[in-house]
């Protein structure tokens, strides 16, 4: 039988309805990226969702992002101009690190990283931050797997430093005909309709194959597929997903 992850970004919530989302969700995948203070999370959240996480027997990964709460993650940070390397470099290893503590304090480990938002967009074709995201996994724990896009730059750092690459596809979000996710910024970027996403889960689960936003066939080769806590239906997409992924004949389990 076929095997594939299914991982949500988690421990974002700022109130209890999604809170109690992620609660939810966390039932549903096999591995879980916690926000560790970056774009959000904090030390309680963090705990909570590492706490659900070990409940659930959940794989857990940290996703560190850019410092830059006040827009989620979601604006490209220029480095030498908006942030430095070594200021780049020092956050990252902060949420890192202070995810692995409260694991450790929780009796679990982090087993990888997955860029958050833009941070994520821009190291799939950004080979500087590639590296510099590659080279401070490695100084933390060479033994972490890097977890990001397919044929991106991304997996050439995790290479060069020695790291294990997996790659994952989108089951709420469109591609481009190069192969990367659409922007958000332009329309129909996140796929709203429930019965579309559980298409492409199944699809990628099954054949590796999207439709893009023009329509034409895209082959992606993805150990993992990831939905967003944040998006609207996240709940049922995830439960949705494991569902007709595993009637698909695929069995879900952490690729960690």
């Amino acid at each position: 039988m076929s095997v594939i992850d299914l991982n949500a970004d988690v421990g974002e919530a700022d109130n209890p309805e999604w809170a109690w989302a992620e609660a939810q969700i966390l039932h549903a995948v096999s591995s879980a990226n916690i926000a560790c203070g970056g774009h959000a999370g904090d030390d309680a959240s963090m705990r909570t969702t590492v706490r659900g996480a070990v409940a659930s027997g959940v794989t857990i990964g940290a996703h560190p992002a850019f410092p830059d709460r006040e827009n989620f993650g979601r604006r490209s940070l220029v480095l030498g101009e908006d942030i430095t390397e070594t200021e780049l470099t020092r956050s990252l290893t902060a949420q890192i690190v202070r995810l692995a503590e409260i694991c450790a304090e929780e009796g679990a480990a982090i087993a990888y990283v997955k860029p958050h938002g833009q941070l994520y967009n821009d190291a799939v074709s950004d080979a500087r931050k590639a590296e510099l995201i590659a080279r401070t996994i490695a100084a933390i724990d060479p033994k972490l797997i890097l977890l990001g896009g397919p044929n991106s730059e991304m997996g050439r750092a995790a290479e060069a430093h020695g790291l294990r690459f997996v790659a994952e596809g989108f089951i709420d979000r469109r591609y481009s005909d190069h192969g990367h996710l659409v922007s958000r910024s332009n329309p129909g970027a996140v796929i709203e309709d429930q019965k579309a996403r559980m298409a492409q889960a199944v699809s990628l689960a099954t054949t590796g194959r999207v439709e893009t936003v023009s329509g034409q066939p895209l082959t992606i080769t993805a150990r993992s597929l990831c939905l967003h806590g944040d998006s609207a239906g996240a709940v049922e997409t995830a439960h949705q997903a494991r569902a007709a992924i595993e009637a698909a004949g695929v069995r879900v389990e952490p690729f960690a």
